[in-house]
């Protein structure tokens, strides 16, 4: 009886697993096709040296070596780290302080609420063309703006100490509406009882924000530093419609550069090498932030 009764348990648990693999089959033969597959013979083509129009050649690590003494990759991997180092900061904090002034529920704040969000949902390359304009040298609206005041504007897009800075600031605003809903809704989520508390004891606005608030929404700041930073590690839309890489290789970032030798110079190979390079760097990026949360990152039992 007993031997029966596992029997058809037995049976029962396999007609399980078999619909569920059944079920998840479509999506797992997408990701394989259209995922894992290029992914790999990406890394195949990394070993290549492949004019796009010539015949393949196995060269074995002859392009990663060729990369640490290729000035221009190393130009790039310096810039791709200094947007990265700009436009993240600026990114969270003004998240986070918009998102601290408008989680009240207040007269109008859903209209305020959605004017930030809308630049999330321009599409990149509309934002992008719009800015390039905006940040003329003569009749852009930034340096009208800055006349109305006697001052004289720089030409932004054309001058090698403001094009990095002009894109790293219009591409913050253009996503900090995102992140302005993740910390919204963190911030929802705290306990008014451990404000109403640490008022009682005396605790000033400031010290209620570092003691209580930035703990408690530090799992969302966690969130929020992952996918900004990685998001910021392949910038390219921008880079491409408002400078070209230029003035001279100032804002020539990784994957323009990737781009660039890949349909500039047809070298699919070495594009590949580049680009798994790239990659290796957000995934240390990602495990060694995963590694040190627990540093920092408060979990609410």
């Amino acid at each position: 009886m007993i031997l029966a009764l596992k029997r058809s348990l037995m049976k029962r648990g396999l007609k399980i697993n078999v619909s569920g693999w059944l079920f998840t089959a479509p999506m797992l033969i997408g990701l394989t096709i259209f995922m894992f597959g290029p992914l790999l013979y990406a890394f195949y083509m990394s070993f290549l040296e492949w004019p796009l129009l010539g015949e393949k050649t196995f060269t074995g690590f002859g392009n990663y070596e060729r990369l640490m003494s290729d000035d221009k990759f190393l130009t790039s991997l310096k810039n791709t780290f200094i947007f990265s180092a700009g436009l993240v900061p600026l990114n969270l904090a003004l998240a986070l302080g918009l998102a601290l002034l408008l989680k009240d529920h207040l007269f109008g704040i859903g209209l305020f609420r959605t004017v930030i969000f809308i630049p999330v949902m321009t599409s990149l390359i509309v934002w992008s063309i719009v800015w390039k304009y905006m940040l003329a040298p003569e009749l852009g609206f930034i340096n009208q703006l800055l006349a109305a005041f006697n001052i004289k504007g720089p030409a932004w897009l054309l001058n090698q100490s403001t094009a990095m800075p002009a894109i790293i600031v219009t591409s913050a605003i253009k996503n900090v509406g995102l992140n302005m809903i993740l910390f919204l809704t963190a911030l929802q989520q705290v306990p008014k009882s451990l404000y109403e508390a640490a008022e009682l004891d005396g605790a000033k606005s400031i010290r209620r924000f570092f003691k209580i608030t930035l703990p408690l929404i530090s799992p969302t700041i966690f969130l929020t530093m992952i996918i900004t930073t990685i998001g910021a590690m392949k910038v390219f839309g921008q880079v491409y419609v408002m400078t070209r890489g230029g003035p001279g290789d100032s804002t020539k970032v990784l994957v323009y550069y990737i781009w660039e030798t890949a349909f500039n110079h047809f070298e699919m190979g070495y594009a590949a090498a580049v680009a798994f390079v790239l990659f290796s760097i957000l995934i240390a990026f990602t495990l060694l932030s995963w590694h040190f949360r627990k540093r920092w990152v408060f979990y609410e039992n």
